[in-house]
């Protein structure tokens, strides 16, 4: 048997031993020992001597009127009178108990003669430990233990993590699940990919073919229509592939998908894209189903607190881990994070959210939606060089109300900014080169845009925005980005040599809608 299966259980076949253990029969008074002859045979005793009633090998009982042992064979001996341990065991007691007495008398004269309050709540709450106590059985010690463990707040005994992040008057786990789950949807969206063949060894020609693909994700039921419907609102990624290798635009199919262990009959709905927003990476989409169904409450995460227990509900990697539950708290407020291009400043959480978990509810300690699941940070993000865990991103609920409504209403976002161009950066390579100067190179410009009007032309290098230099076309959004339309804002190109300013009122940009 290797040392791995050994069984080290004691009493039950292990390696200890058990030694047998030698009974002593009760010690009776002493009597008068009539005279007997010595028994035979051997006798363990601790000390040495005849065997006795007594059974502990004391000196063989003597004949007081003769002064001759019982045998005849020993010497007279007068047995040494014995001290009475009792006695002593009461004096110690006694001492002890007056010490305490006196103690606790002198504590007592003391709080009741000082007006120190902080001295009088110490001395309320001290206890005088070196007191002797008597014994008590199993039982009354166990009824005290219960008595003690009844007096001390359960508050205190079960602090953790969970109770420290909650809010004082927070929701238990359980019920903030039970009431969130039903209004938590899985979203499953189907894409055509066109895609291109080629043949291995050069000859012949290319064919083109489309192949359906499916992705999924989540979603929070947000309102009830007077008409029956519901809205749902999701990750603009999880309905709209925007993604540089493959491009596959807007998925051909949604299906709304509800938990079944929530609800009855029919659980897949076909869903109407209402509208969508790259940039904000939000969506909006609308189902008419036949029953029933939950609508999420939600909160302000502008009363986010860093440290405030959140939890996250959503399908990560697919159908088979539905309405998953994890936990964490608020790592940050107001992170800028860039994805695809795209800046915004997001809720930074440790709870975990992985793929699969996109446009699922992060709730607060109340059973609120106060933030919808964006995105995590892994490793590639930093180049892979090191292990990222714990990064975990969502849209607050403050923010997204409003892009909701526009999407809702009008079927994208207003009062986005737009000039009307599309450019080039020339770069200080190009500049040498072309003899052109470090900027934005105006390719083309739309007809009726902000810049038609304003008079800029195709081949104009755009080097400045309200006096502020500007080396790229990034540089040149991200300023007229801090405006709105109907702002207006001054550009300054180079036109044959010359640097001249065009003042322009920026147009609401809206998007060409295919849905």
């Amino acid at each position: 048997m290797g040392y791995g299966s050994q069984d080290h259980s004691y009493g039950q076949g292990g390696y200890r031993p058990e030694y047998p253990q030698q009974e002593y029969p009760q010690k009776q008074p002493q009597q008068p020992v009539q005279p007997q002859q010595p028994v035979s045979g051997s006798y363990y005793s601790p000390r040495s001597g005849y065997p006795s009633a007594d059974g502990y090998g004391t000196p063989a009982p003597m004949n007081y009127a003769t002064q001759e042992t019982v045998t005849g064979t020993e010497p007279a001996r007068h047995p040494r009178p014995r001290k009475k341990a009792s006695q002593k065991v009461l004096k110690a007691v006694a001492v002890f108990a007056g010490i305490a007495l006196l103690s606790y008398g002198s504590i007592a004269c003391y709080k009741y003669a000082t007006k120190d309050n902080d001295i009088r709540s110490f001395l309320d709450n001290s206890s005088v430990s070196e007191a002797v106590q008597p014994k008590t059985d199993s039982s009354e010690q166990s009824a005290a233990t219960q008595t003690g463990a009844s007096d001390v707040d359960p508050n205190a005994m079960h602090t953790n993590w969970i109770n420290l992040a909650a809010r004082s008057d927070a929701m238990s786990i359980p019920d903030i699940v039970d009431k969130v789950t039903p209004a938590t949807v899985g979203v499953s969206s189907t894409f055509t990919y066109h895609g291109q063949t080629f043949s291995m060894w050069g000859f012949g020609q290319s064919q083109q073919y489309d192949q359906d693909v499916s992705a999924s994700g989540t979603g929070i039921i947000m309102s009830e229509n007077t008409d029956g419907s519901y809205y749902i609102i999701t990750n603009a990624h999880v309905i709209y592939d925007s993604d540089s290798q493959y491009q596959m635009g807007l998925a051909k199919e949604v299906k709304i998908v509800l938990n079944e262990d929530y609800y009855d009959g029919e659980t897949q709905f076909n869903a109407t894209v209402v509208g969508y927003d790259i940039p904000e990476d939000l969506a909006v989409l609308k189902i008419t189903p036949n029953q029933k169904l939950t609508v999420a409450e939600f909160g302000d995460s502008d009363d986010l607190r860093v440290g405030e227990l959140v939890i996250a509900i959503g399908n990560p990697l697919g159908f088979d881990l539905f309405g998953s539950v994890t936990t964490g708290i608020v790592s940050a407020l107001n992170r800028e994070i860039t994805i695809n291009d795209n800046t915004m400043k997001l809720i930074q959480t440790d709870t975990a959210i992985n793929a699969g978990n996109s446009g699922g509810p992060l709730i607060n300690s109340y059973g609120q939606v106060i933030g919808i699941n964006s995105s995590k940070i892994s490793s590639n993000y930093y180049d892979g060089s090191a292990s990222v865990e714990g990064l975990c991103f969502a849209i607050p609920i403050s923010h997204a109300k409003s892009v909701i409504n526009d999407l809702i209403n009008r079927g994208y976002v207003t009062g986005r900014p737009m000039i009307g161009i599309t450019g080039k950066n020339i770069t200080e390579e190009i500049s040498e080169a072309r003899g052109l100067p470090v900027g934005v190179y105006v390719k083309d410009v739309s007809a009726g845009s902000a810049a038609d009007l304003a008079g800029i032309q195709a081949g104009y290098v755009i080097i400045a925005v309200n006096d502020q230099t500007i080396t790229t076309y990034e540089e040149l959004n991200e300023i007229k980005d801090q405006y709105k339309a109907g702002d207006q804002i001054t550009l300054t190109v180079t036109r044959g040599g010359k640097d001249i300013d065009f003042t322009l009122t920026l147009q609401e940009k809206k998007p060409s809608i295919d849905y």
